[in-house]
């Protein structure tokens, strides 16, 4: 019996509220001796897991390097090695994209080559105006390729989504992005004889992206991966869970996700402090919130690792308005670590904290991936974390006689 069919068995509606903090990519590996974590002078983190009950979290498998994609879904319950979706197409409904059932999408990332070889695959992070600038241009000189519509969507930063749009196309194709720099670019390559089609289309459009943007200082190539259509299996989480779910997020993927979801997006703007404003300009409308909280991830990917101190001290000064609010449950974790010393995801566990009436506080006295495994939770998988966020929330019924 997989845990849906028992979410739909055992929950009942309430009027008890969660909060759930998802600091993106906050776990870490020492510098000097001491992770970001231990670094940043947090004291009101600190003080919420000396409020709380701690443990360690494995997004999907013990060893498993996980996509912010699958770290999410098990975050929110949904077995990621079930619920395997595109970042396609989480990148699209997040960036407002509508998505036809026989549209392709991919997440794209403007990159910089050098001789075939990847040098920065995120373009030195070019501005969002200089990435608009690149989608006009490519959309005015690519709009057909072999009778497939090619269409460019702007993101943030580096960031866009691809969409092709025609018959006869697939998603099993291979990332067209070797994922590391220093390394050469890659075709996507068909995964059956049914996407030979689609992956001949995706490689001539990135031939002729390449001749189109040869002279541009940064951006000068395009990376893509996710390849995916339109999911129409993911129960909403309102009908599993009795919930009504509100994701309060900036970054186009984590907004698609929620909304494939069916949670209902807030709009948010950029700075920290928006996430807290909106939250509690909505608060009395809604009794499940996800807030995502991005620089600690997007600082450890770029190896910036006094800069991801800094991103957790920043943040650290809003948790009291989490504790004003007083919600029946507040979880503080994250959906997968980023070290700095890595410069990317990476398979260690993830510092987690439960604070409910219900849940009598441990003996950790910070939050750091060291005191976290001290924890009672101990060291579970964050599938586990919905599950435990709706019992102390009084949400679940008694299971069996």
């Amino acid at each position: 019996m997989k845990w849906e069919e028992i979410a739909k068995e055992l929950t009942q509606p309430t009027d008890s509220k969660i909060v759930l903090l998802v600091m993106d990519g906050l776990g870490g590996l020492p510098v000097n001796g001491q992770t970001e974590l231990e670094a940043a002078h947090k004291p009101n983190l600190d003080e919420t897991a000396r409020r709380g009950i701690c443990g360690l979290t494995d997004p999907v498998f013990p060893g498993i390097t996980p996509g912010s994609g699958p770290a999410h879904l098990a975050l929110f319950g949904y077995d990621p090695l079930y619920y395997q979706l595109g970042r396609g197409i989480l990148e699209a409904m997040g960036t407002g994209v509508e998505v036809g059932r026989d549209d392709v999408v991919a997440r794209g990332n403007f990159a910089t080559i050098r001789d075939g070889v990847v040098v920065d695959r995120r373009a030195g992070r070019i501005s969002t105006e200089e990435n608009q600038r690149l989608c006009h241009l490519l959309n005015q000189n690519l709009k057909e390729i072999e009778s497939i519509k090619i269409t460019l969507y702007p993101g943030k930063e580096h960031r866009f989504v691809l969409k092709l749009s025609g018959s006869g196309l697939s998603d099993a194709l291979t990332d067209a992005d070797p994922q590391k720099e220093g390394k050469p670019a890659v075709p996507a390559n068909p995964l059956t004889s049914e996407a030979d089609f689609t992956a001949r289309v995706v490689n001539k459009f990135l031939e002729e992206l390449r001749l189109l943007l040869k002279d541009e200082p940064k951006a000068n190539y395009a990376l893509l991966r996710g390849f995916s259509k339109f999911p129409s299996h993911l129960p909403p989480m309102s009908a599993l869970y009795k919930i009504k779910p509100a994701s309060i997020a900036n970054y186009p993927m984590y907004r698609g996700l929620t909304r494939l979801l069916g949670m209902e997006v807030l709009d948010v703007g950029p700075a920290t402090e928006e996430i807290f404003l909106v939250l509690e300009k909505n608060y009395e409308y809604y009794n499940f919130f996800y807030l995502h909280y991005k620089k600690t991830d997007s600082t450890g990917e770029d190896g910036r690792y006094e800069d991801k101190v800094k991103a957790i001290e920043e943040i650290d000064k809003f948790i009291p308005r989490l504790w004003a609010l007083n919600p029946d449950v507040l979880v503080i974790t994250s959906d997968h670590s980023t070290p700095s010393v890595l410069k990317s995801h990476s398979w260690h566990p993830n510092p987690f904290v439960l604070v409910s009436k219900y849940a009598p506080a441990d003996e950790v006295s910070c939050f750091t991936e060291k005191e976290c495994a001290r924890g009672w939770l101990g060291r579970f998988p964050s599938l586990q974390a919905m599950p435990l966020m709706l019992a102390h929330a009084l949400k679940l019924k008694k299971f069996g006689a």
